[in-house]
């Protein structure tokens, strides 16, 4: 009896250290997995470089503005095209008010063929605006999350009467997460489209996280300085903008913003005229914060811009439908309309020697989280 038992003992000893050996290897494994990934992350590590300049292509048979004579222009942040509105984004996180917390469940677009869909749609959108110019935020040229589509090329076939500008927003090393839907490589840009020739565009580097480890997910950001030609030799300064976004309290934003600020009043004491538009991640006005039916708490990531956080000389050009009308989704949740939380976060700033007027465009958010704004102004 005793030999029995001092084998079971054996036998089980055996086992345990077989399973023991087997956790072992698993752990080792992962260690070395992950190991090998943050390694990936930091040599891969890189920011674009401030003041580039960017090639102005497909030059057009007009080469100057007239002043007091209307032009419209229209922006559209595509959203890599793969915000469907039943499209959830793994980043954003939410509240319900009855208190439930949600957070979006994609990656990547959901097929090759929507994200496509999506992006051949906000072409249409734009295309029925016939803007003079126009400005577009998180265009894809080569990203696992839109399937490697090159949606710069689709734009710029679509638009062949038109020169163009387009600047690298920011790039990202293969990002694992969610595990999944991962992510991947991301590859986007600002793509700016005129009538009139544009002289010479610059790409300027916003401030972003230099902390460890946020430095490593916190993405490159930038606005892009178009300079066109105006026949009282002067500059009409058209800024294509896309702030950050994933930035709790607004720090970094307000440094951008002190940076956006800085550059305006340059330009400006030159005798330049400025439009700034695109994405500003800021709700633009108090007013407009709650001013929607909606389900959920005020997202953690909704920050205010307004008149009195620029320089005097600059306003924000409030949509003539803004109460109607927003320009943004909560990406939480898919899109049911009075639920999720929306605002208007995007449009235009201009200076005081142009008059303009703007109007939100209705899509029910078919193609992206976002809505156009169009502008019409003139230079005075």
């Amino acid at each position: 009896m005793l030999i029995i038992i001092i084998n079971d003992k054996l036998v089980v000893m055996k086992k345990l250290k077989k399973l023991l050996l087997v956790l072992a290897i698993i752990l080792a494994t992962l260690i070395v997995v992950i190991g090998s990934y943050v390694l990936y992350v930091v040599l891969q590590y890189s920011r674009i470089d401030d003041n580039i300049s960017i090639n102005v292509d497909n030059e057009v048979s007009q080469s100057i503005l007239i002043t007091d004579k209307q032009y419209t222009i229209s922006t559209y942040n595509i959203g890599f095209g793969a915000y469907s509105p039943d499209y959830s984004f793994f980043m954003d996180t939410g509240v319900m008010k009855d208190g439930t917390p949600v957070r979006g469940k994609s990656g990547t677009g959901k097929s090759k063929e929507e994200v496509n869909y999506n992006t051949l749609g906000a072409i249409e959108e734009i295309k029925k605006l016939d803007s003079d110019f126009i400005i577009l935020q998180e265009v894809d040229t080569d990203s696992t999350r839109s399937y490697q589509i090159n949606q710069k090329q689709l734009f710029e076939e679509a638009f062949l009467d038109y020169c163009s500008t387009y600047t690298p927003n920011f790039h990202s090393s293969y990002s694992m997460l969610p595990i999944n839907d991962p992510h991947g490589i991301a590859n986007t840009g600002l793509l700016t489209f005129a009538k009139v020739n544009i002289d010479r565009a610059v790409r300027k580097n916003y401030p972003v996280s230099d902390a460890f480890p946020a430095k490593y997910f916190d993405l490159d950001r930038c606005f892009t300085v178009n300079y066109v030609k105006v026949e009282n030799n002067k500059d009409l300064v058209i800024i294509n903008s896309h702030m950050s976004a994933y930035d709790k309290g607004g720090l970094i934003r307000k440094k951008q913003l002190t940076l956006l600020n800085t550059f305006m009043e340059e330009e400006y004491n030159k005798g330049n005229y400025l439009i700034v538009g695109g994405d500003f991640n800021h709700a633009l006005g108090s007013d407009i914060v709650e001013a929607f039916t909606s389900e959920q708490e005020i997202p953690s990531w909704v920050n205010v811009l307004d008149d009195s956080d620029l320089v005097p000389f600059m306003s924000i050009c409030k949509a003539e439908n803004r109460f109607e009308v927003a320009t943004c989704r909560s990406s939480d949740i898919p899109y049911e309309k009075n639920v999720n939380y929306v605002s208007v976060i995007d449009g235009f700033l201009v200076s005081d020697n142009i008059s303009a007027t703007a109007i939100n465009i209705e899509t029910n958010f078919a193609y992206s989280d976002h809505q156009p704004v169009i502008m019409t102004f003139d230079l005075q």
